[in-house]
């Protein structure tokens, strides 16, 4: 299960850079979520995968001898996703507000 997470963070980190080096405002925006949604995979992964454990440990149960997840990144995983789609939305209206003022819709300014 690790390699195919690694495979899945590693193929949205590089199509998240490829989209972020082409040239239209729109592809940029999508490239920063990619590597976004990799970030919180990222994140995700480093609580470790444990599969039906619980969140927090049991009374009278040493934290040795308890297999429980961590809830650390769950929680980073959540804030982050709340972030990211409020600067999503704020790079949307700063991109709408760049289109009405240039005319054009190219990161560098200039016509392709």
């Amino acid at each position: 299960m690790e390699v195919v997470l690694a495979l899945a963070i590693g193929i949205l980190i590089g199509s998240g850079v490829w989209l972020l080096l082409r040239p239209r405002t729109f592809q940029l925006v999508v490239g920063l979520s990619l590597i976004s949604y990799a970030v919180n995979l990222f994140i995700f992964s480093i609580g470790g995968l444990a599969i039906d454990k619980e969140p927090i440990l049991a009374d009278g149960v040493p934290p040795d001898l308890a297999h429980y997840t961590d809830p650390v990144p769950q929680a980073l995983v959540l804030t982050a996703i709340v972030i990211s789609f409020a600067m999503t939305a704020l790079l949307l209206v700063i991109v709408l507000a760049s289109r009405g003022m240039t005319g054009t819709d190219h990161v560098d300014g200039t016509e392709a």
